[in-house]
């Protein structure tokens, strides 16, 4: 099975990156990328959310969702990969270009390769649980379904 591996904004198939400049909206709100709509979700203070979502760039909004000197959403832990595939699905069905890319990957494995995070990503060595990786392929089967289904 073919892998393809995706982390900066300037490698192939940098689209996939939370950090690709690619405009979402959800719940009548727009955010610059699906990084300042995730980080902001960690938060319930409607003030710090607006100050992730105007964030200059990603990276600062990815900095300010770090902070943890902010409180948490008390069900953070628990509702992280749903606010997740919620922003992808909006990047994906919102910009057609982005679902064609997506579909063009073919089975391939999509892997988030950074040894900064273990989690979202695959840790650097491949021994992490690269849930970004795994909700993009779900998002592509589900697109593959809808294709079809029109």
């Amino acid at each position: 099975m073919e892998t393809i591996y995706f982390y900066s904004v300037n490698d192939e198939y940098s689209e996939l990156s939370n950090f690709a400049y690619y405009e979402i909206s959800i719940d009548g709100l727009r955010w610059p990328t699906v990084e300042h709509y995730f980080q902001a979700q960690k938060f319930a203070n409607k003030a710090y959310q607006r100050k992730i979502k105007t964030a200059d760039n990603p990276m600062l909004a990815a900095m300010l969702g770090r902070d943890r000197k902010q409180k948490l959403r008390k069900d953070w832990e628990s509702v992280k990969v749903s606010v997740m595939k919620q922003a992808l699905m909006a990047k994906f069905t919102q910009h057609a270009d982005l679902k064609s890319l997506l579909l063009s990957t073919g089975d391939a494995k999509l892997v988030e390769h950074t040894d900064n995070d273990s989690y979202w990503g695959d840790g650097g060595n491949g021994k992490g649980r690269n849930m970004l990786g795994w909700l993009l392929m779900d998002i592509r089967e589900e697109s593959r379904k809808t294709k079809c289904s029109n």
